[in-house]
């Protein structure tokens, strides 16, 4: 069984516009796993179907959790669904590898696939891994307890790139790329000496918006990170299971439950980093207009070769002409022609032909002479 059965739509969520699941417009449908747990569209199962969900999740949620916090974390359980569907993420046999950094982000990613594991009519294994990176000051006891103490199977690979990046970086230059090449490599390599078949990251939905702009205005680039990929020497394949999520939900999710937090210090006072200066303009969007993101988001899902300028993308230069014999003459008053001469001389009318209104654009149906709507050929120009 695949991930597109584990999370085909079954039923339309009704959700409440005032409540804290409202975002996600571009879904319509909830998935397979909330449709069996959480089916709104009948306020008849409701009572059931929550029944079920308190069974099936009993040593992991309890009684005494906020229905805020049930609801946020309802939210999430979709949001993460959707994405493992909607991009085939996780296969029935896959063992995941799940990068926890001790960051808000991918202890939520962490704890949401374990929710979604114990409730998937599908089998899928789940191993944390984390690399210590030897930074100054790093707490190396705080991940460790916190995987012991939910009984959560890990990894904790040690390897000092702190000193490497420290030594590879000029002086005034930001660590991220270097840092972030290394851990990727390292984890790269463990997740195929262990046989993980797929290596989930903690990216959401802002670092995805953030990363376009960074491309967009620093690197000539329209690109970002995608929802699953294959790396380049195809021996691993990464999923972003929070792609869907946005930032200020797992902001509020790792405080509800309290995550042992573990800052980044290597960065340390890199206050100008482009991609903080990006993140805060994000957040400003996202309060002075609450629908500007998730657009840009959708327009990341739909994409128009056509009408941008890659010429890899699109074959602009064979381009062709396909008209017919049907004449569209201009639909106005009057047509001046000037330098007559000039025009008879390149072949072209002297005086063209007007009407009051094309006859192909006429809405029989109706009876009348009332034009349709002329479509635009782009809609940009």
């Amino acid at each position: 069984m695949t991930a597109a059965t584990l999370f085909t739509q079954q039923t339309t969520p009704q959700f409440d516009k005032a409540s804290i699941d409202t975002d996600v417009n571009h879904h319509a449908k909830t998935t397979a796993i909330e449709a069996m747990l959480y089916d709104d569209s009948d306020d008849r199962n409701d009572d059931f179907m929550d029944e079920q969900a308190d069974k099936i999740l009993a040593d992991t949620q309890s009684l005494t959790e906020s229905a805020y916090f049930r609801k946020l974390q309802k939210k999430l359980r979709r949001q993460v669904s959707w994405a493992i569907r909607d991009f085939n993420m996780i296969e029935d046999g896959d063992v995941v590898m799940v990068c926890v950094s001790g960051g808000k982000d991918s202890y939520t990613l962490l704890d949401i696939l374990l929710l979604l594991k114990r409730i998937a009519p599908i089998h899928f294994d789940i191993v944390a891994v984390n690399l210590d990176q030897k930074q100054p000051g790093y707490p190396e006891e705080v991940l460790p307890a916190y995987l012991n103490e939910q009984g959560i199977a890990h990894y904790i690979l040690e390897k000092d790139t702190y000193s490497i990046v420290k030594s590879v970086v000029p002086e005034g230059k930001t660590y991220c790329s270097a840092c972030s090449r290394l851990r990727r490599g390292s984890l790269y390599g463990f997740a195929k000496q262990i046989g993980a078949t797929k290596i989930a990251l903690g990216h959401h939905r802002d670092d995805m918006l953030a990363t376009f702009f960074l491309n967009l205005f620093h690197g000539g680039a329209l690109k970002s990170m995608p929802p699953k990929l294959l790396s380049d020497d195809k021996q691993n394949m990464l999923i972003r299971p929070l792609a869907y999520v946005e930032e200020k939900d797992i902001i509020e999710y790792a405080r509800l439950k309290e995550f042992p937090i573990i800052p980044c210090n290597l960065c340390g006072s890199q206050t100008n980093l482009q991609r903080a200066i990006i993140n805060d303009m994000l957040r400003e969007w996202d309060d002075a207009h609450p629908q500007r993101l998730a657009s840009i988001f959708k327009a990341m899902q739909n994409v128009a070769p056509s009408q941008l300028a890659d010429r890899e993308l699109f074959d602009f230069e064979t381009l062709s002409l396909e008209r017919d014999d049907n004449e569209r003459l201009f639909e106005g008053d009057n047509i001046q022609a000037g330098q007559i001469e000039s025009l008879a001389e390149i072949g072209l009318p002297v005086a063209p032909a007007t009407q009051i209104f094309n006859p192909n654009f006429v809405d029989t149906e109706k009876g009348s002479h009332t034009p349709k709507k002329i479509p635009t050929i782009n809609p940009v120009i």
